[in-house]
């Protein structure tokens, strides 16, 4: 019998509690029919593919509550942001008039990307307009990110941020990008440039996704193991090696 007057147990209860309630929550949003931009950056084509065509994942690969209670912290985390930044003098913009998001449509609609805000003015030392991105990540990403930079630490939120300074052309002056240190609440910021390059590489990619699937042809994988540490975490990992390709 489970003994409900221990914490261990109390904390057990609630936590599965408050997760079956995320993942129902979950389940009634309307799931995606395009291509986000924000994922490009990701290593495998035939991930990307998977996603895109919403293939089934693998048994037992169902995202998890505690990564519901992760994505959730980095939205409340990004309203801080945006609090601050206003608080702090600039412009910033998160919002058309109409109430929705800022982003873009291309591809007929099959490739889509939302953004986090465009700073329109502010404080001296900045050039707007600029695309805002902002992230919270954990310590050791944090630090990763602090050492290396955006483009070698975080290459998916590198093209996320290329593509979205592309199809906005909001390319003319750097991105300010933000990432807050969940367990510190440090603030790292980067003025990223546009790198043109990496953004056509990027639409070209999503265009290659795209047809290939329509045309019911399975694209490479990117590792040749399926013990690469990539593969383990794919949700896909048993379908994709089950193929001859």
């Amino acid at each position: 019998m489970i003994d409900f007057n221990s914490s261990a147990s109390v904390s057990g209860q609630l936590e599965a509690l408050v997760d079956v309630g995320l993942q129902r929550q979950r389940a009634k949003q309307t799931p995606r029919a395009y291509l986000g931009a924000s994922r490009l950056g990701a290593s495998c084509d035939r991930a990307l593919q998977y996603e895109f065509a919403k293939a089934p994942v693998d048994p037992g690969r169902d995202t998890s509550g505690r990564i519901l209670r992760i994505f959730e912290r980095g939205h409340v985390m990004e309203d801080c942001m945006v609090t601050w930044l206003r608080e702090a003098g600039f412009d910033l913009r998160t919002r058309k008039a109409d109430g929705d998001q800022f982003g873009f449509s291309a591809a007929g609609g099959r490739l889509k990307g939302h953004v986090d805000g465009v700073i329109v003015a502010g404080p001296e030392g900045f050039a707007y307009p600029a695309l805002w991105e902002c992230k919270c990540l954990g310590q050791k990403s944090w630090r990763e990110l602090e050492k290396h930079k955006l483009a070698i630490a975080k290459p998916i939120y590198h093209a996320q941020v290329v593509l979205y300074q592309a199809y906005l052309e909001l390319h003319e002056h750097p991105a300010l990008f933000t990432a807050i240190n969940a367990d510190t609440m440090e603030i790292y910021t980067e003025l990223v440039p546009f790198d043109a390059v990496l953004a056509q590489r990027m639409s070209d990619r999503a265009v290659k996704v795209i047809t290939a699937t329509d045309a019911g042809e399975l694209l490479p994988r990117a590792f040749h193991e399926s013990t690469h540490f990539e593969c383990r975490m794919c949700p896909w990992q048993d379908r994709c090696w089950r193929s001859p390709l």
